[in-house]
């Protein structure tokens, strides 16, 4: 415990700075995060398959490069998806026998969830109050997991799903989101005190960001103990001592960032910086 606090304390002064800069600063730092969690996904279901791997690796640093583009173009992103696609197709056929059409999947899912996922941190910082709004993806992870933790010590009685983590509790479950959403709307009242924002109902955005934030955060920490238990390790990597590799530390800001970016979309008109 003592060692996953130090880490944390260590690191935080990194990711405020990274995530205040903005820019290629936190492009940087997204897409390196983005390539060590998809060789930790790849790793762990497609260990030998470097092939793979290089493609894989190939097509996210094509997207963390023209990311402006793609996901603001018209079609770019089903076009660049389709060839990513058929390029692992082509692949898995001219390879058969090396690798398998379960392989070829997991060549995809891993740049989606690892790297495309996460570069939803990026796109709410770089969109109109996303130097604000950007700090809601983790308030609604860390603040959901803090807060489980303490109230499934307290409370906890009743087993969220002992299948895939023993120790969660509903009573935790409730707890984190409830922590989560509170700490949210504290910080969007902190927001409408000092910064005033046209057009935008902060604390519904902070509300409903923290509400399904937290339960999201709560499914990409479950999802990924059912991807560790189907593969057999119990982390991910060792990169953060104290918390294992970056999918381990990031599970549920995988899936909080995307809720806080579309949730942000559907609220208000968002405009690039």
């Amino acid at each position: 415990m003592k060692t996953r606090i130090l880490s944390g304390v260590l690191l935080l002064p990194l990711l405020i700075f990274v995530v205040v800069s903005g820019g290629i600063w936190l492009k940087a730092a997204v897409g390196i995060l983005g390539l060590i969690g998809m060789h930790e996904f790849y790793h762990a279901f497609s260990r030998e398959n470097r092939g793979l791997h290089m493609i894989g690796y190939a097509f996210a640093i094509f997207y963390a490069v023209f990311l402006e583009q793609i996901i603001h173009g018209d079609n770019y992103f089903n076009i660049f998806v389709s060839i990513f696609l058929v390029v692992l197709l082509i692949y898995t056929v001219v390879c058969y026998g090396k690798t398998n059409a379960l392989e070829g999947m997991t060549g995809f899912f891993g740049f989606f969830y690892a790297f495309f996922l996460l570069s939803h941190v990026y796109l709410i910082r770089e969109y109109t109050y996303g130097k604000l709004f950007v700090w809601l993806a983790f308030i609604a992870a860390f603040g959901c997991d803090t807060g489980a933790y303490f109230a499934g010590v307290t409370f906890g009685k009743h087993k969220l799903v002992p299948a895939l983590s023993p120790k969660k509790t509903i009573e935790g479950s409730i707890g984190g989101i409830l922590t989560a959403t509170l700490l949210a709307l504290a910080y969007g009242l902190w927001i409408s005190r000092y910064y005033v924002l046209e057009g935008v109902n902060i604390l519904l955005l902070c509300g409903l960001t923290g509400f399904f934030g937290s339960f999201l955060a709560q499914i990409g920490d479950l999802a990924a103990s059912a991807m560790k238990r189907l593969t057999g390790i119990k982390d991910f990597g060792k990169l953060i001592p104290g918390h294992g590799g970056v999918l381990d530390r990031f599970d549920s800001v995988i899936l909080t960032a995307p809720a806080v970016y579309y949730i942000m979309i559907f609220l208000i008109e968002i405009k690039p910086n």
